[in-house]
């Protein structure tokens, strides 16, 4: 297997307060005040969301420029909601300023189909955990 991406997560004094290393950046994780959290970063669904939307912004832009289509400011709005058979669901409603055609956004529609998160989303990927030396 090829390396892809790695984190790690640390916790803190601050109940479900944590610490995130992702590559050489550093990030916080905590549940809202309503579960029980301080709301004092995004939590774990909203990084899930976040993933999505990067992946989703980047692909699009990468894909934009390749055919030199100017797709202006670009934004992605995203919702994860629950259906009453507790499955989970994402919306994704794409907006660019750019002038583009029915025929361009149309083939924007096929691309975001299928960007490496969307594809890891949709079709899961394989989890396994063991355990590690004490900390």
């Amino acid at each position: 297997m090829s390396h892809v991406s790695s984190a790690s997560i640390v916790s803190t004094d601050s109940h479900y307060l944590h610490h995130i290393d992702t590559a050489h950046f550093k990030l916080d994780t905590d549940e809202p005040v309503k579960l029980g959290g301080q709301g004092a970063a995004p939590a774990p669904f909203d990084y899930y969301l976040a993933a999505l939307a990067a992946c989703t912004a980047i692909t699009l832009r990468m894909y934009a420029e390749r055919k030199g289509w100017n797709l202006g400011e670009f934004r992605a709005e995203l919702q994860l909601e629950r259906d009453d058979d507790g499955r989970l669901h994402v919306m994704r409603t794409l907006h660019a300023t750019g002038a583009l055609s029915d025929e361009q956004w149309a083939r924007l529609l096929e691309i975001v189909a299928n960007t490496p998160v969307t594809k890891a989303m949709r079709e899961g990927v394989s989890i396994s955990s063991r355990r590690g030396d004490a900390a």
